[in-house]
């Protein structure tokens, strides 16, 4: 079959590297894909959220199933997009899709259902905003962009001068767009984080091997929010009780509350969850896989991802017995010097050919283009290094051993990930 994969990051290549072992994929088409993305798979110059132009080439190319993997796309209605051209595809629908599109959406299903979540005010005026802060005087303040904003929409705000210019950065100078005419004020939360994305048919829910993210810029959790700098998986706080109970007071719960709303979801349904001492609960839902959570993943997983997606896409994944490897994964993500801030691309990137001599190595290329040859830096995020051992030491020393040789102007990554 003929399968073509939206998207061009680091989570777009473990997809592709994943379908690739399917013994029914014959051709991978990635739109718009990225340089290392390009080795494995047909590049496709059209842009992820182009409904109409990826449309129009899935037509034209013959596409016999579409992933849809980025949040942007899946928010303006991509996987209906391909289903109303008769194209089968992997990806809630722009309703479901909303969990991960609209916190306040996603706030307001967990309150009205009863899901596990943190306190919280929405806001349309920011006066308003700083005023209640100001009145409940309750640091760190959570301030969250109502939509998308690349996963870096969410401030922490540890005294009120912080908090007001989080305000006015999402607000007034509109740094995430229109994401910021709402925001959503939530109590902080303290307790272990732990990511679990989960397949679910709308009908059966199948979690992956849980996971936790690196989300601040530098080490020992220091400076501002990216989108990930690296991942380990299983997470040695999430222990089959919790499993348990998440399952039956949150990830259950969830996909019958989506249902109820008349919005059943399709796909790969992420929770952020927080171990507190209360009992575990949601940060927040995407409507995707997480990145860089897919990197270490994906990898452990034994069953046929094409066969899973196809399951989910026909609301037949109760037949499947999904296995899992046993042992550890760790992503440790090389960014380009500045970022999540001002950062400069086009460097070249030494190294790559030494990765033949680490086994239990994959790279995953996030932001790369390929020119004459030569792999160079084209965004914030530019690698992930995955080592796999029998346990998070082994998979983490491979990793880091990796990261170490491969080099390019001003690369930057933490050496803290899974250390905690």
């Amino acid at each position: 079959m003929k399968v073509l994969v939206i998207g061009s990051g680091g989570r777009e290549h473990a997809v592709i590297q994943k379908l690739a072992e399917s013994k029914e994929v014959e051709k991978i088409y990635c739109a718009p894909g990225n340089g290392g993305i390009s080795v494995q798979a047909t590049q496709v110059d059209v842009k992820a959220t182009d409904l109409e132009g990826m449309v129009a080439f899935a037509k034209k190319e013959g596409i016999d199933f579409a992933v849809v993997t980025p949040d942007d796309p899946l928010v303006l209605g991509m996987a209906d997009a391909m289903e109303a051209a008769g194209i089968p595809a992997f990806g809630p629908s722009k309703a479901a899709a909303q969990i991960e599109g609209s916190k306040v959406f996603a706030k307001s299903l967990m309150k009205k259902y009863g899901i596990p979540t943190a306190k919280y005010e929405v806001f349309q005026d920011p006066g308003e905003v700083v005023n209640y802060i100001e009145r409940e005087n309750q640091f760190p303040a959570v301030i969250k962009a109502d939509g998308l904003a690349l996963g870096k929409g969410v401030v922490i705000a540890q005294n009120l001068e912080e908090a007001r210019e989080a305000v006015h950065s999402i607000m007034e100078d509109r740094i995430f767009g229109k994401s910021g005419n709402q925001v959503v004020v939530e109590e902080f939360l303290t307790g272990k984080e732990v990511s679990v994305l989960a397949f679910t048919d709308s009908h059966t829910v199948a979690p992956m091997v849980s996971s936790m993210d690196h989300k601040r810029a530098y080490d020992n959790d220091e400076g501002p929010n990216t989108g990930g700098m690296g991942t380990i998986a299983p997470s040695p706080y999430y222990t089959p009780e919790l499993a348990k109970r998440c399952m039956e007071e949150i990830f259950l719960p969830t996909v019958e509350a989506m249902k109820k709303e008349g919005c059943p979801f399709k796909g790969c349904l992420y929770f952020g969850l927080i171990l507190t001492e209360q009992g575990p609960k949601v940060i927040e839902y995407n409507c995707r896989f997480g990145d860089p959570e897919t990197q270490v993943v994906l990898p452990l997983l034994k069953t046929d991802l094409f066969t899973i997606m196809r399951a989910v896409r026909d609301e037949r994944l109760g037949e499947l017995d999904i296995q899992w490897s046993d042992g550890a994964a760790a992503c440790v993500v090389l960014a380009s010097g500045g970022y999540p801030k001002k950062y400069e691309t086009g460097f070249p990137i030494s190294g790559l050919d030494q990765q033949d001599d680490c086994p239990g190595v994959i790279v995953y290329h996030a932001g790369t283009k390929r020119q004459n040859g030569v792999f160079l830096t084209a965004g914030g995020r530019v690698l992930g290094i995955t080592g796999l051992g029998k346990d998070l030491p082994e998979a983490l020393d491979k990793a880091y051993s990796a990261a170490e040789k491969i080099t390019f102007e001003k690369v930057h990554y933490r050496r803290d990930i899974g250390k905690k």
